[in-house]
């Protein structure tokens, strides 16, 4: 029990007796958009993601266009994303407490305002870094909001539990897919006719989201009606995470692969242009390849029929995210490079993803907003910390150097992770058995 009073999942107080038996596994990789709520989300996020990946290739282009510095492509890349790690705490609890629904329309329309204000600074030809650190603070802002909603809310698309893993999995290959065409797409309009393009349709591709909101038919789910403080259901929410091993670990290696991994992202602009001697369409082919390798990952995860056996899963892709950054820090050549690219790009997502599956499984309804605004602070409120130290220590030892140093990290956290999963599946194992997932009889088996 912890010092609020909420009682810890163990294998004694998980466990029931007699457990059930395993559901029958469901197979197909698209099984999921079964559930119509969860189909008019995946078609209008679909289009709306392909906008975000042609402004994240526009913003980053013009902020190295303006100024040829990756010093600030560390700062936009940390305005962007530190309200995440600043606020998400605090967004989670209203997560549990309000309608997420409501939640995900009002960011949706925020975030078109936010891109319609690039496209118009950009399209009258005053915009500065300035104003492009000050507008991705306000996307940070809503994002903090979006990211826990969006997570927590897709238990309610998808009714069946059966099916959830497949939607997590089908919620990657559609941001991954994405990320294989919008930058295609924004090379070629930076080339054509400028970034401003970029941002207008980007705020544009938000309709369809919107619209895919607004034809739900959502059954709300019963809020609590609590009259504990805000700060104290936020103590609740910590507690739960720090004395979960399970959540616990998953998150550091997480936040440790986000924090030190990721931000290569942010550094592709100077490898592009400095390291490789390309222009704004190697970027674009530099991102593409790494959706590529995401897609291809994300796609094995949606044809696992369970969770069993992801977290050996997790520990081999932090690794293999790693490597892979090693191998791209030390390319000098383009094709090496796009080759590479596909390689770091699975490994992140797979290792996302799966930590994403596995806390969705083992979480207490509850504490699923709380849990997921961790999760998106251990996945995207770090990054931001990340992209500042990438662009200090890539000024210092350069780009390639800075992305080898980060790889290096993603393997030793890998390594770690595999070295405590005896313990992960201790716990894990009991709540599997509660929640129908695995049967007693498959015990003896790798079953997380």
């Amino acid at each position: 029990m912890t010092d609020s009073g909420t009682p810890m999942p163990t294998p004694e107080s998980v466990a029931p007796s007699p457990p059930p038996s395993a559901p029958p596994r469901r197979f197909g990789v698209f099984r999921s958009l079964r559930h119509r709520n969860y189909r008019l989300f995946f078609a209008g996020q679909t289009v709306s993601l392909i906008g975000t990946w042609i402004t994240r290739v526009a913003t980053s282009w013009l902020v190295y266009r303006l100024t040829g510095s990756v010093l600030l492509l560390g700062v936009v890349g940390f305005a962007s994303q530190i309200p995440t790690l600043l606020l998400t705490p605090f967004s989670g609890v209203l997560v549990d407490r309000w309608n997420r629904h409501r939640i995900m329309v009002v960011t949706q329309v925020l975030s078109m305002l936010q891109s319609f204000a690039l496209a118009g600074l950009a399209f009258a030809g005053i915009i500065t870094v300035r104003d492009v650190i000050l507008l991705q603070l306000l996307q940070g802002i809503i994002n903090a909001f979006d990211t826990p909603a969006r997570q927590a809310f897709v238990v309610e698309m998808v009714t069946d539990r059966g099916d959830l893993p497949n939607a997590i999995a089908l919620n990657s290959s559609m941001v991954n897919a994405s990320r294989v065409i919008g930058p295609s797409i924004g090379g070629i309009i930076i080339a054509a006719v400028g970034e401003a393009w970029c941002f207008l349709l980007d705020g544009a591709s938000y309709i369809a989201v919107i619209a895919s909101l607004l034809a739900m038919r959502v059954t709300p789910r019963a809020l609590p009606t609590t009259n504990t403080p805000l700060i104290e259901e936020l103590r609740a929410g910590f507690r739960y995470v720090k004395d979960f091993p399970p959540v616990r670990s998953a998150l550091i290696l997480l936040a440790l692969v986000s924090t030190l991994g990721m931000p290569y992202s942010v550094l592709l602009p100077a490898v592009a242009r400095g390291t490789l001697n390309g222009d704004s369409h190697t970027l674009g082919f530099l991102m593409t390849a790494a959706g590529i390798g995401a897609l291809g990952g994300a796609f094995y995860l949606a044809s696992r029929h369970s969770v069993i056996g992801l977290g050996g899963v997790i520990a081999i892709a932090a690794c293999t995210f790693g490597g892979g950054l090693v191998l791209f820090g030390f390319s000098r050549n383009v094709i090496l490079s796009l080759l590479v690219a596909p390689v770091v790009g699975g490994g992140m997502m797979v290792t996302m993803a799966s930590t994403n599956t596995i806390l969705q499984t083992i979480v207490e309804e509850r504490f699923r907003g709380r849990v997921m605004a961790y999760y998106a602070m251990a996945f995207l409120g770090t990054t931001p910390i990340g992209s500042l130290l990438a662009g200090v220590v890539a000024d210092r030892i350069g780009p390639t150097n800075t992305i080898i140093l980060g790889g290096v990290a993603c393997i030793a956290g890998g390594v770690w992770f595999a070295l405590g999963l005896p313990k992960f599946r201790a716990h894990v194992r009991p709540i599997y058995i509660e929640r129908g997932i695995i049967s007693p009889r498959e015990l003896g088996s790798d079953s997380t």
